[in-house]
C-alpha cells in the first residue's frame, strides 16, 4: 500500500519537481543527462523510454509510438519541445537510435504475433516444404516413407501428423525448429541425438515448439528488452527472436542434462526453473544471451 502510494506520489508530483531542479542545476534536460550519463545500450534506451513515457509532454509520450519513417520528425519535434538545438547531431543520432529500438521492439512483437497467429495448414504448400526440409535437416540419411508416418516421432513429434502439435504456437513453432536445424545444423542434430536419451531422454520437436513459447512471452512481457536493446544499435528483426530461441534450445539442452531429472513427467518443474534462470540472466542492464558458434548464420 505505502510503496504504490509512493510510486503514485513521486510520478505526479515529486518526478516533476526533481526534474526541474536537476535541470536548474545542469542547464540540461533529463533526456541530454540520459544520454551523457548511461552507456549505450539498454541502460541508455530503457532510460530513454522510462523518460519519454512518464512525460506529460503529449509530443514526449507519442514519439514511443512513431512508425520507423516518422522517426526523422518525432526526433526533431522532441528537441524543439526540449529546446535543443537542431544542430545537435550527437543528441540527434542517439535520440534517432533509441527511438529506432523502443518501437522496433514493439514492431517485432507485432510481427513474431501474427506468425504465431498463422495456423499450420497440410494443404499450404509453403508450410509443408518447410516442414519436409526440418526432416531433411534433422535427418540426413533418412527419407520419409509418407507423409503421415510414425516416423515424425523420431525428432520428437507426439503422433504421425506434426501439425497437430503446432496449435499453440502456429506457423511460429516450425519456423524457429527450421530455423535452428538450418543455421546452427550440428548443434541441431547433436541435441536431437541428446534427446533421445535412455533415461534422459525429451521430445525433441515438443520441446523445441515449448521453448518458441517462452521465447514469445519474453517478448511479450518485454524481458527482452535489456537483450534486444544491447544487441541491436537500430531496429530488431525476427532474426535477432530466432536468435535468442536458438540460445533457448542450446541453453535447455545443457541444463537438462545438468539437471538430471528422474523423468520427463518432471519436465513442466525443470521448465519453469530453466524459465526462471533465463528470467534471472534477462534483469542484468548489460545482458546479451547469444548462441557462441563458429558458424555464421
Amino acid at each position: 500500500m505505502l510503496l504504490h502510494l509512493w510510486g503514485f506520489l513521486y510520478s505526479s508530483y515529486f518526478r516533476f519537481w526533481l526534474k526541474w531542479l536537476w535541470r536548474l542545476l545542469t542547464g540540461k534536460c533529463e533526456l541530454q543527462r540520459i544520454f551523457e550519463g548511461a552507456k549505450e545500450g539498454a541502460r541508455r534506451t530503457l532510460g530513454i523510454e522510462h523518460s519519454l513515457g512518464s512525460s506529460k509532454n503529449k509530443v514526449l509520450r507519442n514519439s514511443l509510438n512513431a512508425d520507423e519513417t516518422e522517426i526523422e520528425k518525432c526526433v526533431r519535434d522532441v528537441m524543439k519541445e526540449k529546446k535543443i538545438e537542431q544542430k545537435d547531431i550527437r543528441f540527434k543520432a542517439n535520440l534517432r537510435m533509441s527511438l529506432l529500438q523502443i518501437t522496433g521492439y514493439k514492431k517485432l512483437y507485432l510481427d513474431v504475433e501474427n506468425l504465431r497467429k498463422v495456423t499450420y495448414d497440410s494443404d499450404n504448400e509453403e508450410h509443408e516444404d518447410q516442414l519436409i526440409e526440418l526432416w531433411n535437416l534433422l535427418m540426413p540419411h533418412e527419407n520419409l516413407k509418407a507423409r503421415i508416418t510414425k516416423q515424425w516421432c523420431d525428432i520428437g513429434f507426439q503422433g504421425d501428423d506434426p501439425k497437430t502439435d503446432f496449435r499453440g504456437m502456429g506457423l511460429l513453432g516450425l519456423v524457429n525448429l527450421v530455423y535452428f536445424s538450418k543455421h546452427y545444423t550440428d548443434e541441431a542434430r547433436q541435441i536431437l541425438s541428446h534427446s533421445n536419451h535412455p533415461k534422459l531422454g525429451y521430445s525433441y520437436a515438443i520441446v523445441g515448439i515449448n521453448l518458441t513459447e517462452m521465447a514469445y512471452s519474453l517478448l511479450k512481457n518485454g524481458a527482452l528488452k535489456s537483450h534486444l536493446y544491447n544487441m541491436v544499435p537500430g531496429l530488431p528483426q525476427m532474426e535477432h527472436f530466432h536468435q535468442f530461441y536458438c540460445y533457448l534450445v542450446y541453453e535447455f539442452d545443457k541444463f537438462w542434462f545438468e539437471e538430471e531429472p528422474e523423468s520427463i513427467m518432471h519436465f513442466n518443474q525443470y521448465r519453469e526453473k530453466f524459465h526462471d534462470k533465463i528470467k534471472g540472466l534477462l534483469l542484468d542492464y548489460d545482458v546479451m544471451l547469444t548462441l557462441q558458434n563458429t558458424k555464421k548464420p
